[in-house]
């Protein structure tokens, strides 16, 4: 088969992964379980897929279909060739306004088609929790929908007409057809697509076949059916049942998770943009039950949504420093809420649909607060449902909120008494649920808390699914409603339909697929739901030894809290930063999901001493910028670079540390040695032949401009110079600057500014003796040198530091490490007070803003000048803390506008940009956003940028100086 795979490798244009690596990360999706594939193929056209498919039938082996890969019952993973059409097949084709259609390739963003469609006055309606990177192509093949489907519908509702590859490799287009021309089909020339029109004819005009459909499918009052094949939606269609719709291949298409027909093209149906004005009534109920007896009556009221948040979410949220923030609205402790939205033309159409509501809910004695909230207040309750879920996956250890009967649908009216059955079913096993999301729709997500890591969360995995199967039978239910049966749910769909139209779904498969070569194993034929897991039951843990504290769980766990939702495979336009890699590669290799998949992979099953010591494991962390975005936008909350810093230091470990990482991690020791005559380095920096040479030898970028040393330190600036140039008393309230080491020998000019800046602001400024921040040290993986100095900080600063005197700190990256890394990077003795002195340290623009909150600082102490600013908010501080600290500070003065930069990383990330080998990767993500929109600014506005990376980054990509926020304010004193 090796020779069979290089010799296909050589006929497709695209390209085709056999190593170890690729196929790794191709082994998981978004579900629990994991199965190495025989290689990845990226496809360059649909020549690549015919000679793939071709490959296929030849070779006994099959093709899975993949775009995102953020399935959640294991649709994507299998043995044969992951087909991911996710980098190549992303064109928006064709768009029909009149006639309210577009047509795209199957790897176009949702989201980024609705971004298309705007200014036509057009929106795509279905929707999913992943629509920022969820693909069409994944859409229709799972039949997604989301919290707006009472509205909407799902995607088989919009789907029109696809064109695809049958298995025998012929192009094929199915769309609607009246009976005439579906007749036709059947009569055709003897091929596969003649076959599948006679066999579907053949079975759904036998009257026996269409009576058993009726009566074993789910309820046709449940629009989220999406059990096996959707025959009893075809069945519905003429010339099967008179007086109803055109047949239309497409219904069958739609959930039939690649496993028919592989998709080239889709055309699907557009809607109106849907009424600007949306108003949230948040319903505040003593317990899950009335909430969802509440729901029923809602549903009259025709909202666009109605989802349902309960307690465990809510209390998850109370000690969450952010989200307690967005619990503004909850009054008291409610059992559950119940958010239910409302869009119309006016404010006042709302409120007036809002009072009708709650009169009718008081009536029937259901729920007691219904606070109605619009505009960025809205988005807070969305922000706190999303957060709770997070913080429930992020349950310490093995033990975690398990998606194994998470998508069960039955009819509205059914679902409190559902609900009841199932919370009876868990306690009998001792369990207990998490129950949130699409009350609306008749569908709940229920998560059980199951290890599945041990023997016996095994046995309950599967012990629950088969419970539960029964219970969604008794009600008529889906056992599936939107993710999807795949590899979790397939097993049961004999059950949920009964054996008879099970053989009928069989005989769909293998007259659409006779060599079962798409994505076998799914909706039909499905081994059982608890084999093939990412877990091997009742495995030993490895024992690991770290030199970083993980809270609660060890670095393994931690790897494991990405549950392959792949928040990291956003691009640019959706905003914020992770992964800036990504998003220029657009290749999966380079996901934070992957990084934590080769992680868990090599952590668990290496059978090394040195676990770390893996060339594979290296080569997909290569590319971690350590922007720290997954920190804080990945749902789990993974930290990547985190995990990057203590794996380098084990990898070094076993292969020694390279010169290069060696003279970053020393970065305060060579400059303390330069900084003895600075005009001299400077000089030698700037030589184009010099400079060259240094470049050449340190291994830096050719093209990258090195940094220079100010005339004098800060440190020497503040302890000689400052005392005389000082002038009048100081405030009361004393502050403490820690002298960073970028601070102190390159932008000198912005520590003296800060220093004037608090004086003239009435704040006394010290400076003690302490080390440098170890940034450098720990961004190279050294980190028993950066714990050195990191003690070395804490036992300086935990005497000094407290709630009235503050540390603060010019460059984001140095100061917050001291929040970041610091409390995890000390030993025992000294966590305590890192943890404390954590609590207490500041960016000075993060202080600055708080103060101007308290009403300490005013604009009356600055310039009235007028002035636009362009703000890029440094990566860490985006993650740690906030850009909006730093946009606050400089809108203080009356007449300042900012404008932030909707940028993710600058692309330098410390060393990273001046690496050579990353050096183009670099730039290309400054291209993304942040260069084009510093070129693009209007002549006079000022580019702000805190970071003195991202200063460094926008004056070698576009020749503008930008300037440290404390820069802009002090200059802007009255």
């Amino acid at each position: 088969m090796r020779d069979k795979l290089e010799q296909l490798a050589g006929e497709l244009k695209g390209t085709l992964y056999t190593d170890d690596t690729m196929r790794t990360l191709y082994a998981t999706d978004a579900s629990a379980y994991r199965e190495m594939p025989l290689a990845v193929a990226i496809p360059a056209d649909e020549a690549d897929l015919k000679t793939l498919i071709r490959f296929a039938r030849e070779n006994k082996t099959s093709l899975i279909p993949r775009t995102a890969g953020t399935s959640l019952a294991g649709q994507v993973v299998g043995n044969g060739i992951i087909t991911d059409v996710s980098r190549t097949f992303t064109k928006i084709l064709e768009l029909n306004k009149e006639e309210g259609w577009v047509r795209v390739q199957p790897g176009v963003i949702r989201d980024e088609l609705n971004m298309f469609l705007k200014p036509h006055g057009l929106y795509f309606g279905p929707e999913t929790s992943t629509a920022n990177r969820a693909m069409i192509g994944g859409m229709v093949g799972n039949n997604s929908c989301g919290s707006n489907s009472v509205v909407y519908g799902s995607t088989r509702e919009h789907l029109l007409e696809v064109k695809a590859l049958l298995s025998d490799g012929q192009e094929v287009t199915f769309g609607a057809m009246d009976a005439e021309t579906f007749h036709q089909k059947c009569e055709g020339p003897d091929t596969l697509e003649t076959r599948i029109y006679k066999q579907i004819r053949t079975t759904l005009s036998n009257h026996n076949n269409a009576a058993e459909i009726r009566k074993e499918f789910p309820k046709k009052s449940i629009p989220r059916r999406n059990t096996g094949y959707a025959v009893d939606m075809l069945l519905e269609t003429n010339p099967f049942t008179a007086g109803t719709e055109d047949f239309n291949f497409c219904k069958l298409i739609a959930g039939s998770e690649g496993t028919l027909a592989f998709l080239t093209e889709i055309k699907l149906h557009v809607d109106p943009i849907p009424p600007k004005e949306v108003g949230l009534l948040c319903i505040h109920f003593n317990n899950i039950d009335e909430s969802l007896r509440a729901n029923v009556l809602v549903m009259d009221f025709k909202p666009s949504a109605s989802e349902l948040i309960d307690h465990y979410i809510l209390e998850c949220t109370k000690d969450n420093i952010e989200q307690s923030k967005n619990r503004f609205f909850v009054q008291g402790d409610p059992g559950a809420i119940l958010v239910v939205e409302f869009c119309r033309n006016t404010r006042e159409e709302i409120i007036a649909m809002c009072a009708q509501v709650e009169a009718k809910l008081r009536e029937a004695g259901l729920g007691y607060h219904f606070p109605l909230l619009f505009g960025d207040d809205s988005k807070k309750i969305w922000a706190l449902r999303k957060a709770g879920l997070g913080l429930l996956s992020n349950l310490p250890g093995d033990e975690k909120a398990v998606p194994v009967i998470e998508d069960t649908a039955v009819a509205v009216e059914d679902l409190p008494y559902f609900i009841r059955d199932f919370n009876e079913i868990l306690k009998e096993y001792g369990l207990y649920s998490v129950h949130y999301a699409h009350a609306g729709s008749g569908e709940i997500h229920l998560r059980p808390i199951i290890n599945l890591k041990t023997v016996e969360g095994n046995h309950l995995f599967r012990k629950i699914a088969e419970e539960i199967a029964g219970l969604v039978k008794k009600y008529q239910g889906s056992l599936s409603g939107e993710h999807g049966d795949g590899r979790l749910r397939g097993e049961f769909i004999k059950q949920m339909v009964g054996d008879k139209n099970y053989e009928l779904l069989r005989e769909i498969k293998y007259t659409w697929d006779p060599e079962n070569i798409f994505n076998p194993n799914k909706i039909v034929d499905t081994p059982s739901m608890n084999s093939m897991l990412r877990y091997e039951p009742g495995q030993a843990a490895p024992n690991i030894n770290t030199i970083f504290h993980f809270p609660d769980q060890t670095i393994l766990q931690h790897a494991e809290q990405c549950n392959g939702s792949g928040d990291c495979r956003k691009t640019q336009l959706s905003g914020g930063t992770m992964c800036p890699s990504y998003m220029a590669t657009r290749n999966e290799k380079d996901t934070t999901r992957a990084r934590a998949n080769i992680l868990r992979e090599f952590l668990t099953h290496s059978n090394k001493e040195n676990r770390f010591d893996h060339k594979e494991i290296y080569e997909v962390l290569d590319l971690c910028l350590a922007c720290k975005g997954c920190k804080s936008e990945c749902p789990s909350n993974v930290d990547m670079a985190k995990l990057k810093m203590e794996f380098l230091q084990h990898y070094y470990d076993a292969n020694g540390v390279p010169m290069r990482a060696n003279m970053i991690g020393n970065y305060s020791k060579l400059n303390g040695l330069a900084a003895i005559a600075p005009s001299i380095y400077n000089g030698l920096v700037k030589n184009p032949l010099t400079g060259s040479l240094i470049r050449k030898f340190s291994g830096f970028a050719p093209k990258r401009s090195l940094p220079t040393l100010h005339t004098t330190t800060l440190r020497n600036w503040f302890t000689r110079r400052w005392p005389k140039e000082k002038k009048g008393k100081s405030g009361n309230r004393k502050v403490y600057l820690f002298c960073d080491e970028f601070t102190n020998f390159n932008d000198t000019t912005i520590g003296i500014k800060a220093v004037k800046l608090l004086h003239k602001l009435g704040y006394e400024v010290e400076m003690v003796e302490h080390p440098e921040s170890a940034r450098a040290y720990m961004s190279k993986g050294l980190l028993r040198k950066a714990r050195e100095i990191a003690e070395d900080n804490v036992r300086i600063f935990q005497t000094l530091i407290n709630e009235k005197t503050p540390l603060l700190g010019v460059e984001p990256s140095a100061i917050l490490s001291f929040r970041d890394e610091y409390p995890d990077l000390v030993r025992d003795g000294l966590r305590n007070g890192a943890k404390e002195l954590a609590k207490h340290v500041y960016m000075v623009d993060e202080f600055l803003a708080m103060e101007a909150d308290k009403g300490n600082i005013t604009a009356a102490q600055f310039t009235t000048r007028t002035q636009h600013i362009k703000l890029h908010g440094h990566c860490q501080q985006k993650a740690l803390s906030s850009a909006l600290h730093s946009k606050k500070i400089l809108s203080i003065p009356g007449n300042y506008t900012v404008e932030v930069i909707p940028s993710g990383c600058c692309g330098m990330a410390g060393s990273f940009g001046y690496e050579k080998e990353h050096y183009d990767l670099s730039m290309q993500i400054g291209e993304m956003i942040l260069f084009p929109a510093v070129r693009n600014a209007a002549s006079g506005t000022i580019i702000a940028a805190p970071g003195t990376s991202c200063r460094h980054q926008v004056k070698d990509g576009t020749g503008v100086i930008a300037k440290h926020p404390i820069e802009i304010l002090y200059e802007s004193l009255a």
